[in-house]
């Protein structure tokens, strides 16, 4: 494409979403905000015409508050958001010739007798969803199945998001620092300041599919907290409990998986594995305004 892109961003209130704004604004690309609710076709297309864009990036959707348990008694508000919305957004994308990049899940897996945990076998883009315990996962599953059928549309599997942030209420690690109690198995994660760059790019070059959107191998809760109070409270405590006993205390299970890198990797072979990352874009930089004083712990 010779002409520069113009991007066109879903989910400007959300956390993904103002972020990859952010991002675009010091690259310097042009880029607008859409301002359509993604179930009402005819504002998508008044905001097509309006902008003109080459590439939508839609990171629109219900996660659910304070967390995935919402979507269990909300669930036609999650389909409305979740499904529907996506699927019209890629079909307007569709008949306009716009690529379009989707912030979807990869919490739509979890470790059984064919990926054990601990094995490094890892789920690939391929691999057919084997987790709906949760409402959220569900809609997330079904809603990937037929968008990998739009041949304009790429799919990246987020999983766990983490930014250098680490008081912001949806970073996972703030999460697990605040949980009086946190399980321990390794998982896959994305490491946003890293790979939401990688994001942009891919639109840039056509990308379409699935692509697991999470650094290289995984990590367990155990090992992220102790690298929290290495870096930045030594004398921060923690407590583990069972799978078992985590599910007295929430409504729907939750995923636990790894995903397979190999097809991000053959994009962009200088991804970092997802330990080396989280101390180079998270702890570090964290505990450098820790020890200034900028950030108070």
């Amino acid at each position: 494409m010779s002409s520069a892109p113009v991007f066109l961003i879903y989910g400007k209130n959300g956390w993904i979403g103002g972020l990859v704004a952010s991002l675009l604004k010091e690259q310097g690309a042009t880029y607008f905000l859409g301002d359509a609710r993604l179930e009402d076709r005819a504002a998508i297309l008044a905001d097509v015409e309006k902008y003109k864009p080459t590439h939508v990036l839609n990171a629109a959707g219900v996660t659910g508050r304070p967390n995935v348990d919402w979507c269990e008694t909300h669930k036609v508000e999650t389909i409305r958001s979740n499904v529907i919305g996506c699927l019209n957004l890629a079909d307007v994308c569709k008949l306009k010739d716009i690529h379009m990049t989707y912030f979807g899940t990869g919490c739509i897996f979890h470790y059984d007798d064919d990926f054990p945990e601990g094995s490094g076998k890892g789920f690939k883009e391929s691999d057919k969803p084997n987790f709906t315990g949760s409402y959220y996962s569900f809609t997330k599953a079904m809603v990937e199945s037929l968008l990998k059928e739009f041949p304009n549309v790429l799919t990246l599997r987020v999983r766990m998001p983490i930014v250098e942030d680490l008081k912001y209420p949806r970073n996972f690690i703030t999460k697990i620092t605040s949980y009086e109690k946190v399980i321990n198995i390794p998982n896959s994660m994305t490491v946003l300041p890293e790979l939401l760059p990688m994001s942009i790019e891919m639109a840039k070059r056509g990308l379409t599919g699935i692509m697991n959107f999470t650094n290289p191998g995984a990590i367990s809760h155990n090992e992220i907290l102790e690298l929290y109070k290495e870096y930045i409270k030594p004398d921060f405590t923690y407590k583990n409990f069972t799978v078992e006993e985590q599910a007295k205390v929430i409504v729907a299970p939750r995923s636990n998986n790894l995903l397979d890198t190999e097809r991000i990797q053959g994009e962009f072979p200088e991804i970092l594995p997802i330990r080396e990352s989280l101390i180079k874009y998270v702890f570090e930089p964290y505990a450098a305004k820790v020890k200034s004083g900028e950030v108070v712990v």
